[in-house]
């Protein structure tokens, strides 16, 4: 089978262990960005504890997790909606706030656009640009936006390229968006990872404007994809109101709302999964900007962005000669307003970190 034309997401590890004769487990998931810590055994042990609880519905209005939420983010309980995954969420955000036109910071997650697709809403990129090393240039956002967007939806720290955009931008960003009327969704998936995490979130700016909504979850920073627990902040308690209305009762499994809680109170996992990715990821990156094949982005998230800078060398080339060591980085070329050749991994434990680097030497 020919695999110079394939190009596999994170998830894709069955189609991978087809194409290259691997088990699952001889690969190390570069390409998934989820903790390399796996699930707090700390929660392990609570869940054990309280299977129970399966035989009993949830609470229709998650008064325990989202108090938990509260404490965790700073912000009052009235302003959260848990739910099934973030991507629940951002399907409801999108059928009820039901927007005409769309402008996407992009290169980006593909779910965004995905979702917007059953909505009628059409959809635009604004390109981040590489010159700039991904970084927003806000007051030309912002000259786009008058063309006449309603909606406007970024990921920040963004996948792939890792790049931020500061708390301060992000207010004169959402200020400008509410005097156009524009409403604004970001995701912040990645944000516990990033080196100062007050300094980019915008959940402070959901008390101060009405036109945003922030997103969170647990599948990256918490490894806990299979749990689904995604959570929604706003201060605009009637559109809330009407996401909730919206919302299938119960999205969130009784053992799910259970897991959260603990994981968001497991304080000494996410001091170590910070130590973890913020010293892997500056010690990767030094090593990196070593080899004068790559070009390396400065990085937010538990990933580095890599332009590959050897000629004939490319995204393809380099996944190829990862994985045949078992180690699965992620192919950037099927990401819109990405030009060029570019590849993304995540921060695991260091002895695999240091055979990716190994490998990267090589090439």
């Amino acid at each position: 089978m020919s695999t110079a034309k394939m190009v596999f997401h994170g998830s894709d590890i069955e189609k991978i262990c087809e194409v290259y004769q691997l088990k699952p487990e001889e690969i190390v998931k570069f390409g998934a960005n989820v903790n390399p810590l796996g699930l707090s055994e700390h929660v392990k042990e609570q869940l054990a504890g309280r299977l129970d609880i399966l035989s009993s519905y949830p609470d229709r209005d998650y008064t325990s997790l989202r108090s938990t939420i509260s404490e965790y983010c700073n912000i009052p309980a009235e302003f959260i909606l848990p739910g099934n995954g973030s991507s629940e969420l951002i399907a409801l955000l999108i059928q009820e706030r039901n927007p005409k036109h769309t402008l996407i910071l992009g290169p980006t997650y593909s779910e965004y656009s995905r979702e917007l697709s059953f909505s009628g809403s059409t959809q635009e990129y604004y390109h981040l640009r590489e010159e700039r090393n991904f970084t927003l240039d806000v007051e030309d956002l912002c000259k786009t936006l008058e063309n006449g967007y309603d909606f406007l939806i970024l990921c920040n720290p963004n996948n792939p390229t890792s790049s931020a955009i500061m708390q301060e931008d992000l207010r004169k960003l959402i200020a400008f968006c509410a005097d156009k009327d524009i409403f604004v969704m970001i995701d912040e998936t990645y944000v516990e990872f990033a080196p100062d995490v007050e300094e980019i979130t915008a959940i402070p700016l959901t008390r101060e404007f009405t036109n945003l909504m922030v997103l969170r979850g647990v599948s990256k920073f918490y490894a806990a994809p299979g749990m689904r627990l995604g959570y929604g902040i706003t201060g605009n308690r009637e559109f809330l109101a009407k996401m909730k209305e919206k919302q299938t009762p119960w999205s969130l499994n009784s053992l799910g709302a259970f897991a959260g809680e603990k994981m968001l109170l497991d304080h000494d996992y996410f001091r170590r999964t910070r130590d973890l990715i913020l010293g892997e990821r500056d010690r990767m990156e030094t090593e990196l900007k070593k080899l004068p094949i790559f070009k390396v982005y400065p990085a937010y998230a538990n990933f580095i962005l890599l332009k590959i800078q050897k000629e004939g060398l490319t995204s393809a080339d380099v996944f190829e000669a990862c994985i045949k060591k078992g180690l699965m980085i992620r192919d950037c070329s099927s990401f819109q307003c990405l030009d060029g050749e570019f590849v993304r991994f995540c921060i695991m434990m260091p002895e695999d970190n240091t055979r990716l680097l190994d490998v990267l030497k090589q090439l």
